[in-house]
């Protein structure tokens, strides 16, 4: 079955980095676009950021444009987020997700059929 686990979460300090890694497997990964989401407690899960097949096409949502950056490796069936300049309210789980196969990138969530577990980002002030 699919399983995406995503990694690299902690607690950091404000403008610092942190770089979060999604493996997946059970799936065709070069034939799916990916997604990163967050979602704060007592609020509900965001849009973070997503990538077409071939990365040609990339959306991030407008509070992490500019200090986000996802990529992903089709040979190593992984998807990161390189989150730089962290603020408080990045604090949140985050989880990558796919959609079916060969949709594009989209920033709705109810696209998306699978995802990971989450990881924890807790950026301290």
């Amino acid at each position: 079955q699919v399983q995406l686990v995503e990694s690299g979460g902690g607690l950091v300090q404000a403008g610092g980095s942190l770089r979060l890694s999604c493996a997946a497997s059970g799936l065709t990964f070069s034939s799916h676009a990916m997604g990163w989401f967050r979602q704060a407690p007592g609020k509900e899960r965001e849009f973070v950021a997503a990538i077409s097949l071939g990365s040609g096409t990339i959306y991030y949502a407008d509070s992490v444009k500019g200090r986000f950056t996802i990529s992903r490796d089709n040979a190593k069936n992984t998807v990161s987020l390189q989150m730089n300049s962290l603020k408080p309210e990045d604090t949140a789980v985050y989880y990558c997700a796919a959609p079916r196969i060969f949709t594009s990138p989209t920033m709705d969530l109810r696209k998306y059929d699978y995802w990971g577990q989450g990881t924890q980002v807790t950026v301290s002030s």
